[in-house]
């Protein structure tokens, strides 16, 4: 079987919040990726045919914010994976940052963005 998972998951909880066409919904992200995120799944979750949300990640004890639209790949009754579909450059400095603390390893980093890069060539 191949494996599916390009990019490392860094599991990390902070409140998150989803929003789509006015409505507004609260939730936790449960690990992050430079290419996506996963959510727990908000109890009062709708089905919806629109599958792209704007997501906002609150770094606890910080005043950052993740913000970023991200489109819906999968849910199950707990969780909802997104994938990153556009994220701002101050995000993206803060993720990369986050990530690199969690990793602990440069190289792996490095070799995280040169993929990230390469998806970015293909599309």
């Amino acid at each position: 079987m191949k494996e599916r998972r390009q990019f490392i998951r860094i599991v990390y909880q902070a409140p998150a919040t989803l929003q789509q066409a006015g409505a507004t919904w609260h939730t936790t992200l449960k690990d992050i990726s430079l290419h996506g995120v996963l959510l727990s799944r908000p109890v009062d979750w709708p089905q919806r045919e629109d599958n792209t949300f704007d997501v906002d990640i609150v770094l606890p004890q910080t005043d950052v914010h993740l913000t970023m639209a991200a489109e819906l790949i999968e849910q199950d009754e707990t969780t909802l994976r997104m994938k990153i579909a556009h994220i701002d450059i101050d995000s993206l400095s803060h993720l990369r940052r986050l990530i690199e603390l969690n990793l602990g390893d440069d190289a792996l980093l490095h070799r995280e963005l040169e993929h990230l890069t390469d998806l970015a060539a293909d599309e």
